[in-house]
């Protein structure tokens, strides 16, 4: 089972936003959809640039990349998803 580590951005080079979820679909459009309060939802933070699945673990990873400088989190979005494009549609397609 495990879970999700996710970055959203409000836009290519925007404001970023990490989450933890158990279900990544759900929490995602939760976010899109403005059902989340709080951050998100003031920022108008909804494109889905970065996941990674944990079985274990997940709440520190969390915390660790929460805690690392926006150079660091950009450089992770880059090497993965280099377009800044929305995954959303992919995750909802598995």
């Amino acid at each position: 089972h495990g879970g999700y580590v996710y970055i959203l951005a409000s836009a290519p080079n925007g404001i970023l936003y990490v989450g933890v979820a158990s279900d990544l679909v759900r929490r995602i459009y939760e976010h899109r959809n403005g059902l989340v309060a709080g951050f998100t939802k003031k920022y108008s933070v909804k494109r889905l640039v970065y996941f990674e699945h944990h079985e274990t673990g997940r709440e520190q990873r969390e915390h660790n990349i929460k805690h690392w400088s926006r150079t660091w989190k950009v450089r992770l979005i880059l090497a993965n998803n280099p377009e800044w494009n929305d995954l959303y549609d992919s995750i909802v397609q598995q």
